[in-house]
């Protein structure tokens, strides 16, 4: 016959005088395994500020605040609602911007402020409406991809200026007197814009 206090002190006996399955970290080094999903790194040189991330970050970790004036798009990372799910790196479009660490792992802190990470990209607003177009990064990006297709649009021409150098920013802004022109075209403006300014032409 089994006695079910005798057992569950026997269990309890064993236990006691068992070493602990998991490690002694952070007594002793621990060594994550393969394919571990640690912290995100950022690469700013392969981060275009696209907003992809942010978009599919399940708990809202990763917020976007851009600033007309200054022309800056100021990204947030908090760490500390991070779930560590990896959507950030298997969404992004460069596929380097972002990449989960098996290294960085230990984030606990007293200073929930600590873990949270900022990067700034320069915004592209429209000069005639105000409206946020990208990132520099980011057009420069698609006009990259998209090769010569990329030259049917005019911000992409303002792009070949910039990258051979044949005129500085300044020098190709057209200054917007009352309304949308033809000459207009040659700003740096919205879809919008721009589609207004090509159906005044046509008509």
């Amino acid at each position: 016959m089994n006695y079910p206090k005798i057992r569950e002190i026997k269990e309890a006996i064993v236990s006691l005088f068992t070493p602990a399955y998991t490690s002694r970290f952070p007594y002793e080094p621990h060594i994550p395994y393969d394919n571990y999903r640690g912290k995100p790194v950022v690469d700013d040189a392969n981060c275009v500020g696209c907003e992809t991330c942010a978009n599919v970050c399940p708990p809202g970790a990763i917020k976007f605040f851009d600033d007309k004036e200054k022309k800056e798009r100021v990204i947030t990372r908090d760490m500390g609602l991070c779930i560590f799910c990896g959507q950030c790196e298997l969404h992004c479009i460069t596929g380097k911007g972002v990449a989960l660490s098996d290294k960085i792992f230990d984030l606990s802190t007293f200073d929930r402020d600590s873990l949270i990470e900022k990067q700034e990209k320069e915004l592209l607003v429209c000069k005639s409406c105000d409206a946020v177009i990208t990132t520099r990064e980011h057009y420069k990006y698609i006009h990259n991809v998209l090769g010569p297709k990329a030259f049917s649009s005019i911000i992409n021409l303002n792009m070949l200026n910039e990258r051979l150098q044949l005129a500085g920013r300044e020098e190709t802004e057209v200054e917007v007197i009352d309304h949308l022109k033809r000459k207009d075209m040659f700003n740096l403006i919205c879809p919008n814009c721009l589609r207004q300014t090509l159906v005044k032409d046509l008509l």
